[in-house]
């Protein structure tokens, strides 16, 4: 089941997942309260195992519309059952009902192929995140159904 959350609840699975157990105060993203912006999270069960944030961002000479991807983590015990893919297609149905354009993200190099799988394509070169690892910017074209 995938259903919007609260900023709050991202935080565990950032931690853990994405920032090396980083304390949960410090797992806020200055635009996690941004207008237009929410939160997703997918639940087997009772238990968050995915999650993303996805807020009103264009990508440099893309063009207007467009929402960016952040901090989306899967729980490791889940990873590879279909969790992350059915929360992008999830909010992929909901950006189409706000009309946005595209989504776009900064992709860890060893995500790259399972956003390929879902109709992302890489746009920039590999880069550094600081602290974090290699990246690449990918983006996915919101087509209506």
């Amino acid at each position: 089941m995938i259903k919007r959350i609260a900023k709050e609840e991202t935080r565990f699975l950032r931690s853990t997942v994405l920032w090396k157990n980083r304390p949960l105060e410090e797992c806020e993203l200055p635009t996690d309260s941004i207008e237009g912006g929410f939160h997703l999270g997918c639940f087997e069960a009772d238990k968050l195992v995915s999650i993303g944030t996805f807020i009103p961002e264009d990508y440099k000479n893309r063009g207007t519309g467009g929402f960016r991807l952040r901090a989306m983590a899967t729980d490791p015990a889940y990873t590879g059952k279909g969790f992350g893919a059915e929360l992008i297609n999830f909010a992929m149905d909901e950006l189409r009902s706000v009309h946005a354009s595209y989504i776009w993200c900064n992709a860890r190099t060893a995500a790259v192929g399972f956003y390929s799988k879902l109709g992302f394509e890489v746009i920039s070169e590999e880069f550094e995140i600081p602290g974090i690892g290699p990246h690449y910017d990918m983006l996915n074209q919101i087509a209506e159904k």
